[in-house]
C-alpha cells in the first residue's frame, strides 16, 4: 500500500481523529497551565519586589534622601543586570501592587500582571475591586478591561 493511500485510510479512521483530538486538547491544556504557572510566579515576584522597595523606603532617615531617586536608580541598575522589565513605571506598579494588595488581600492569580497594571490606574479602591472581580468573572482581556473602565 502506498504512503498516500495509507495516510488517506488513517485520516478517515475515527480512532485516529480521536487521537488527534486528545493530543490537541492536552497540548492546549498544557500551554494554558504553563502560562498560569508563569503568571502566578510573576505576580508573586512583582508583589515581593514591591515589598522590598517599600521596606527599604521605610528603613530610616538616611534612606529617605536616597528614596527620592530610588525608583530611577533601581530602574537603571536592574535594567543593566536583567534587561527589560525594570522600567521606572514597572517598578512604580510593583510598589503600588504591594501597597494596594497587602498580604491579607494578595492579588488573584486568575488575572495577569497586565490586568493589575490597568487596575492599579484606578484610584478608588471600591471601583478597582469591582473591575477586578468583573475581570475574573467575565474573563476579560486587557483591551476589554480598558474598554469597560472607560
Amino acid at each position: 500500500m502506498s504512503n498516500a493511500k495509507h495516510m488517506s485510510k488513517i485520516i478517515q479512521d475515527g480512532d485516529y481523529n480521536d487521537l488527534v483530538s486528545k493530543i490537541s486538547t492536552r497540548y492546549t491544556d498544557g500551554q494554558y497551565q504553563a502560562v498560569r504557572a508563569v503568571n502566578i510566579g510573576l505576580l508573586d515576584t512583582y508583589w515581593q519586589i514591591g515589598q522590598y522597595i517599600v521596606e527599604f523606603e521605610q528603613g530610616g532617615s538616611e534612606r529617605a534622601t536616597y528614596g527620592k531617586a530610588l525608583i530611577n536608580n533601581l530602574s537603571d541598575d536592574l535594567s543593566v543586570i536583567h534587561g527589560k522589565g525594570f522600567s521606572r513605571s514597572n517598578l512604580i506598579y510593583m510598589r503600588l501592587l504591594y501597597l494596594e494588595y497587602p498580604i491579607s488581600e494578595k492579588p488573584s492569580h486568575l488575572l495577569s500582571w497586565s490586568h493589575y497594571v490597568e487596575l492599579l490606574k484606578i484610584d478608588d479602591k471600591l471601583e478597582r475591586n469591582f473591575y477586578e472581580q468583573q475581570s475574573i468573572i467575565e474573563k476579560w482581556s486587557i483591551p476589554e478591561l480598558k474598554r469597560q473602565n472607560n
